[in-house]
């Protein structure tokens, strides 16, 4: 896989913030106490919700270094801070004490990893979730584009509680007007989502048209009873998660995360180079990392990773706008069709093609 990630940049945030449901991926993973998982790193978000569950390990890899940079960030914020601190000190709440609450969590973090964010105190004081090039992309949609659409009551009163018809009917008559048609498709055009969004590299296995595929999915969702609370939507829409936090960020979760920091290791490399140094995984959560692969890539690393788990493992990962299943090419996978339609039904991430979730036999 390092090959296809050779003309992908690594020097800055990609995602601030996971943009995968933790709450359908703990639910199809189903950590136990002895589980050992591996977990893509991203922006650590559901690396710290699966350790709510209390697995022995889990192991957040990633290849870009700043990206583990956050994470140790995250993990230094729950270790050093009480719960409303925490909200602030990320930006989830407003503040003008952020970097005041630096010189508490920077106590936890190593000298490299102090002149890191020292160096970055900037994004520090604007809260830390807002800074990615993704996060920004959403900027610039709901700044420049959103505006010339709608207006924000109207944007206000699509999160409004309604019935299921009165969803509809206002997403139908009120917002998928011709313009919103328009500009969402040159917004989220494969090119301009190249170009400011997810890096071009990740978008080269993708043969549907980009802006088609996602306009079809904001559709289905926007008019839809569950866009009412989406957090992933409120932030895109209204530029923070509002009430309705991701689930490592909400009060009934700080303290069992908090308590088992000490299970969360970070790994800087790629998947095949962790298990040279830790075994016996159980769990995977794979983000969807399967979508920036040819299928011959796709079908070594699947079998990678069969390869390096105990019987009854279990595998969660998103098909975005490329169809991925290890089920179909690995003997012994059997793809748990029920729960995953199940839990893509439940999903947040509406964008998503769906998330799998398979089982290996004994």
């Amino acid at each position: 896989m390092k090959e296809q990630l050779d003309n992908v940049q690594h020097d800055y945030i990609r995602y601030a913030n996971c943009w995968e449901d933790a709450d359908v991926l703990l639910e199809g993973l189903q950590i136990k106490s002895g589980d050992r998982v591996l977990s893509i790193g991203s922006a650590g978000d559901n690396s710290f919700s699966l350790l709510s569950e209390g697995p022995e390990l889990v192991v957040a890899v990633d290849i870009n270094p700043v990206q583990l940079s956050l994470i140790e960030l995250k993990k230094a914020a729950f270790a050093t801070l009480e719960y409303q601190e925490f909200l602030e000190f990320l930006g989830f709440k407003p503040s003008s004490r952020r970097l005041e609450l630096f010189e508490k969590v920077k106590t936890k973090l190593s000298d490299e990893l102090q002149k890191f964010w020292i160096a970055r105190q900037q994004e520090l004081a604007d809260g830390v979730i807002y800074q990615g090039k993704f996060e920004r992309y959403f900027k610039l949609f709901r700044r420049r584009i959103l505006p010339l659409v709608h207006p924000r009551k109207r944007v206000d009163r699509l999160f409004e509680a309604k019935s299921y018809e009165d969803q509809a009917s206002f997403f139908h008559k009120k917002w998928n007007n011709r313009r919103w048609r328009l500009l969402f498709k040159l917004f989220f055009s494969k090119f301009v989502m190249g170009r400011f969004g997810r890096d071009p590299a990740f978008l080269k296995e993708v043969d549907v048209v980009v802006s088609e595929f996602i306009l079809g999915q904001a559709a289905a969702h926007l008019s839809h009873t569950n866009a009412q609370n989406n957090y992933f939507l409120h932030f895109i829409m209204k530029g923070d998660f509002g009430d309705q936090l991701p689930h490592y960020a909400r009060e009934e979760n700080f303290g069992k995360i908090k308590s088992n920091l000490d299970r969360l290791v970070v790994f800087n490399g790629l998947a095949e180079a962790a298990f040279a140094e830790y075994q016996n995984f159980s769990k995977f959560n794979l983000s969807n990392i399967f979508e920036y692969m040819p299928q011959e890539l796709f079908l070594n690393v699947a079998q990678n990773l069969v390869d390096n788990s105990v019987p009854n493992a279990r595998f969660a990962y998103w098909n975005l706008m490329v169809p991925r299943k290890i089920n179909t090419c690995i003997d012994g996978i059997e793809n748990e069709s029920e729960l995953t339609k199940t839990l893509t039904k439940q999903d947040n991430g509406f964008f998503y093609m769906g998330i799998q979730i398979d089982k290996r036999d004994k």
